[in-house]
């Protein structure tokens, strides 16, 4: 389809939707194509699923209160879908895009066109693939600028860049996630960490393959994170720079200097840092934290911070760049933890955090588990003893429908799936205790929980040692929540809870809960729909570590989910 009738049909599209829209808001249009490019990296070519045909995919700019339209055409062979993380898609769950749980996948040769409106968000999201191992390529930055007349509540940077973390197979990593669905085992490593695609000068035959940055003495530079990477939390530093953090999952925050960031997969964050060292090239650079014993990719992916001076070249020998010892070490659970606890919410006159849930209408218990199941009998499994690695919440591990869980909601469709997740894990016990290779045997089906509309909702999520501790990065869909304790041990309902801080907890949508530790959040249940839960992780959601929320539809006007369009794709 050429331009002129791409955007013809785009018009007709969206012509009602606008209509029976009051707002006066913008409207902006984008196409994504889901196809194959040839990409080299570390001198591997191969055909790798992007969008338009770029790794990584295109930026989203928009500003807040725009209303979005995007059309996504599927030119692969394999099902495809797209989620938008972190925006919240009031009453619009059927463009949240995770694959059966808010809508069937776009099918080969297929298009679906995504339309939801922006309200009360600004900064850094980003929107990524949402079936299998897609994302791993498929992924880019969703920025959202406040209206014209609303200065940032920090000093405005000269130039704002985004930053994009991923990881590169020279492996089809489609083919791993089946190995894996095959014999239960773990993810082959990643061979590098990449920065805006580009994996740096430290890996072999991959010297011409860097991200660089060039910076002008004096000037500040606001940096969007976003860690893209499919299975790695990563620390995050620039040589003899610090960087003052502004925002996290599009949330202001109260500024904080550091000299390295922890950012988990599915996290956001801003970061200034103003170029006020000697002219010179800086390495900026990224490395995993660590806290599982599983194995692990232990290279770190490096860019150039690169001072403007005639002496100076990318290439050139004149000044070698100064390598980055801002970076703590990949186990350094010390300044991670130190680094999560300075996060406040900013709470101020503008930016106020007085909606903190007080008075709690749902309490719930979530156990996070990694486990072995017994190999079936004639079968070859590849994970720990001989068995198959399972994941699991509250004994639960998620098991995708074959029929979309929002759809089958609204059509009142029996036997897709059951409200019946439990709100305390089915045996208790000493969470954090030493039980290595503990089998929970958990049940494997689709069963979520649900609350209602407008219910005060509370979660602990407690990180369990049944076959090892580990940070978990958790992803609420369709919900800011505030992050209002954490600690390492098992939750004490009655002294944690008395130290929560209710008055400038950090807003996320990602959390990591810590190792051998516990993470409660906080949030209204204002959006109606059914909102997929899991670690983000990807290897940890293929072995089941998710469920869903099912929010029920209010009883006053505006307070129930809007019909589906007429293009969602069938199953």
């Amino acid at each position: 389809m050429d331009n002129l009738s791409y955007l013809l049909s785009s018009f007709v599209l969206v012509f009602f939707w606008l209509i029976s829209s009051a707002s006066t808001a913008n409207t902006k249009f984008f196409h994504f194509n889901v196809q194959y490019a040839n990409i080299t990296r570390l001198c591997h070519s191969k055909s790798l699923l992007t969008v338009n045909g770029q790794y990584p995919g295109p930026n989203i700019a928009i500003t807040e209160g725009d209303n979005v339209v995007i059309k996504v055409s599927n030119h692969v062979k394999s099902n495809t879908t797209l989620h938008w993380h972190g925006i919240r898609q009031i009453r619009t769950a059927w463009a949240d895009g995770p694959a059966y749980v808010t809508q069937c996948p776009i099918q080969r040769g297929h298009s679906y066109t995504y339309k939801f409106r922006v309200t009360k968000q600004r900064g850094t999201l980003w929107w990524h693939a949402h079936i299998s191992w897609q994302r791993a390529s498929v992924h880019g930055a969703f920025i959202i600028y406040p209206k014209k007349t609303i200065p940032y509540p920090f000093p405005k940077p000269d130039l704002e860049v985004p930053i994009i973390f991923g990881e590169w197979w020279n492996e089809d990593v489609e083919g791993i996630e089946k190995d894996i669905i095959q014999y239960g085992g773990g993810p082959n490593v990643s061979e590098a960490y990449t920065i805006n695609g580009l994996p740096g000068s430290l890996y072999p035959c991959s010297n011409k393959d860097t991200f660089v940055q060039k910076v002008e003495s004096g000037k500040t530079y606001l940096l969007r994170l976003i860690n893209a990477a499919l299975n790695d939390e990563l620390f995050f530093a620039i040589a003899n720079h610090t960087m003052t953090v502004v925002e996290i999952d599009a949330s202001y925050t109260k500024p904080f200097t550091t000299e390295a960031v922890m950012i988990t997969p599915g996290q956001t964050m801003n970061v200034l840092v103003t170029a006020n060292q000697r002219p010179a090239k800086y390495h900026v650079a990224a490395c995993p934290y660590v806290t599982s014993k599983a194995p692990f990719d232990e290279t770190r992916t490096t860019a150039l911070w690169l001072y403007s001076k005639p002496s100076l070249s990318i290439d050139g020998n004149q000044d070698e760049p100064v390598v980055t010892e801002n970076l703590p070490v990949m186990r350094d659970t010390a300044y991670a933890t130190k680094f999560t606890a300075s996060l406040r919410s900013l709470n101020s006159r503008d930016y106020p955090s007085n909606d903190v849930p007080k008075k709690i209408d749902r309490e719930f218990l979530f156990t996070i588990s990694l486990g072995l199941q017994d190999c079936p009998r004639g079968k070859i499994c590849k994970g720990y003893y001989g068995g198959r690695f399972s994941a699991s919440m509250n004994n639960q591990s998620f098991v995708r429908p074959l029929m979309a869980m929002l759809q089958a909601a609204y059509y009142n469709m029996s036997g897709v799936f059951s409200k019946d997740f439990p709100a305390q894990p089915p045996r208790k016990f000493n969470y954090t205790d030493n039980l290595l290779s503990m089998n929970m045997n958990p049940q494997f089906g689709s069963r979520i929980a649900v609350v209602n509309f407008n219910d005060n909702v509370e979660i602990v999520l407690q990180d369990t040692s049944l076959l090892s501790f580990e940070n978990h990065p958790i992803h609420l869909h369709g919900f800011n929540f505030y992050v209002v304790g954490n600690g390492f041990g098992n939750f004490d309902p009655e002294k944690d809870r008395a130290a929560f801080n209710l008055v400038d907890p950090p807003l996320r949508n990602t959390v990591a809960v810590p190792s051998a530790g516990w993470t409660a959040l906080r949030f209204k249940a204002d959006n109606p729909g059914v909102w997929f839960l899991h670690c983000h992780l990807e290897i940890h959601t293929t072995w089941g570590l998710a469920t869903a929320i099912m929010v029920e539809n209010g009883p006053g006007p505006g307070q129930s989910i809007l019909p589906p369009p007429n293009d969602l794709p069938p199953c």
